[in-house]
């Protein structure tokens, strides 16, 4: 039997597409508006993290999860210039500790009992959630200051008490679970360009790229203070 070709209103279709790329374009508006501040401060903790040779490391659940794995991988790989690769990690990708730990432990524990293995004082978690109410991220965030690690926190507008949660809060000002994670891409891409162009500057002004592999430099003591001492202002302005 031959197909019934369908019809489709293309200007209705268009319609859709151009309302929903302006509420994309409101979204991001208004998380530039909020978040530049906390932007500069957890590029501060990243940079202080990987200079003192620190690992981030990166978790989220369903889209966030995929967002994980993105931002991960423009350390560990590369943003916009050649350089070395930086110590990051997706506590999403080892699909046999995420399944075994959720088969032996429940699923809460699948993020927070890897990081208990790996973590150490100094490194960085970035935690995201849409909603700000799940477990999984919760529990790590938890395990993550239990270890002596910095927390960013990637959520929405219903997510302020996990915001509250965390050393540095990265909140796109929305309701809608899309415009949430268009928001987190824009600000992680923000953090990765402002960690390349410092830790790196000779390669971002194209004066050759680094290709000598060699370790993160140790850090000046001050260093971590100085961080330390923008997240301690910004708690205190809440």
């Amino acid at each position: 039997m031959a197909s019934r070709k369908v019809r489709r209103d293309t200007a209705a279709l268009e319609s859709m597409a151009a309302t929903a790329l302006a509420d994309t374009v409101r979204s991001l508006s208004m998380v530039a508006q909020h978040n530049t501040e906390a932007v500069a401060a957890a590029a501060e903790l990243l940079i202080a993290c990987f200079e003192d040779g620190g690992t981030a490391y990166f978790c989220g659940n369903g889209g966030s999860a995929a967002d994980a794995q993105h931002l991960a991988a423009e350390f560990s790989g590369r943003y916009l210039v050649d350089r070395p690769g930086l110590p990051a990690h997706a506590l999403t990708a080892n699909s046999s500790a995420v399944t075994a730990i959720g088969n032996d432990y429940g699923y809460d524990q699948v993020f927070s009992r890897q990081l208990e293995g790996c973590g150490q004082p100094g490194d960085v978690l970035v935690a995201i959630t849409t909603s700000g109410r799940s477990e999984s991220i919760r529990r790590v965030v938890r395990t993550a200051q239990d270890l002596g690690m910095h927390v960013i926190g990637m959520t929405g507008a219903k997510g302020t008490e996990f915001a509250a949660l965390c050393d540095v809060a990265l909140i796109t000002p929305s309701a809608s679970t899309p415009n949430i994670q268009e928001g987190h891409i824009a600000m992680g891409h923000a953090f990765c360009l402002i960690v390349e162009r410092t830790m790196f500057p000779d390669a971002a002004a194209g004066q050759g790229p680094k290709r000598t592999k060699r370790a993160p430099a140790k850090r000046k003591p001050t260093a971590r203070k100085r961080a330390t001492k923008r997240v301690a202002k910004r708690g205190a302005r809440k």
